[in-house]
């Protein structure tokens, strides 16, 4: 595995599971395959019920968990709803803290969200704390009006959108850039279908889709697919086993089309910053 080291020190494995959209009843059946195949990272999500189900799976490894990165993110706005949320998903995970806890979105009172989230990591509740769908607008005014700075920016990122505006930004302030929807979702096959790519897959002895991986954790990238399928999960997570050549990461920042692909939230288009 490889990591990134959060601007606190705080180290995150580069790639790990996501559990968006994940039936919770499959939950932890899912979340316990990925860990047999080696994964350590778990996203999680207030919003995606699948808290309950990342904790039975963890408490039913066998492994202690120091062996795991535990991700969730807010559905809440404001100081209190936030503060009483987190104990509950505490409650659900079956633990004492967790590894990361982002902001899901910019809501309406985000600075007190946000105030929150500080609190939480000063009472050892969270190791590292950070921020989902901010665009530098948003970031420029929660890093003038918070204490404890943000360690990552969990955005929309693939090949179709490889978020080159805002990647600058979160370079010069030492945030972390963080991928969701990495294989782009209902448009992966015509992702995985263009020739450049599947040129590079064959000159490695890899798919497609883990081209697309390897391009994004080659640039620093953290990375969450998600998958219910064992053989997927396993190919994701090889995806670590290749390297990409520099002419071959450049070759792929053609495909660029610069917006997003559910234009969620609005916020985040590059014309509004």
């Amino acid at each position: 595995m490889e990591y990134v080291t959060f601007n606190n020190g705080v180290q995150m494995p580069i790639l790990g599971y996501g559990t968006f959209q994940t039936p919770p009843a499959v939950t932890a059946q899912n979340v316990t395959n990925a860990i047999n195949l080696g994964y350590r990272s778990i996203d999680t999500a207030q919003v995606y019920g699948t808290e309950p189900g990342v904790g039975t799976a963890i408490a039913n490894s066998g492994l202690a968990r120091d062996q795991f990165f535990v991700t969730t993110k807010t559905q809440t706005d404001g100081y209190e709803a936030t503060a009483h949320g987190l104990d509950e998903s505490l409650q659900r995970l079956g633990g004492d803290y967790f590894d990361l806890v982002l902001i899901h979105w910019p809501t309406t009172h985000r600075l007190e969200t946000y105030r929150a989230l500080e609190d939480a990591y000063q009472a050892g509740k969270v190791r590292a704390i950070g921020l989902s769908n901010f665009n530098p607008k948003q970031l420029d005014d929660l890093l003038a009006n918070s204490h404890v700075k943000p360690v990552i920016d969990q955005v929309e990122t693939h090949l179709f959108w490889q978020q080159a505006k805002l990647r600058p930004y979160l370079d010069a302030h030492d945030i972390i850039h963080e991928s969701w929807a990495p294989l782009g979702e209902n448009f992966g096959p015509e992702m995985m279908a263009l020739p450049a790519v599947t040129t590079i897959a064959q000159a490695h002895g890899v798919t497609p889709a883990q081209v697309l991986l390897r391009w994004l954790t080659q640039q620093g990238i953290v990375t969450i697919p998600k998958s219910t399928n064992v053989d997927h999960l396993a190919t994701n997570l090889a995806s670590l086993d290749f390297d990409l050549t520099p002419a071959e990461i450049a070759s792929l920042r053609q495909f660029d089309r610069h917006h997003s692909i559910k234009d969620w939230p609005q916020s985040m288009r590059e014309d509004r910053y």
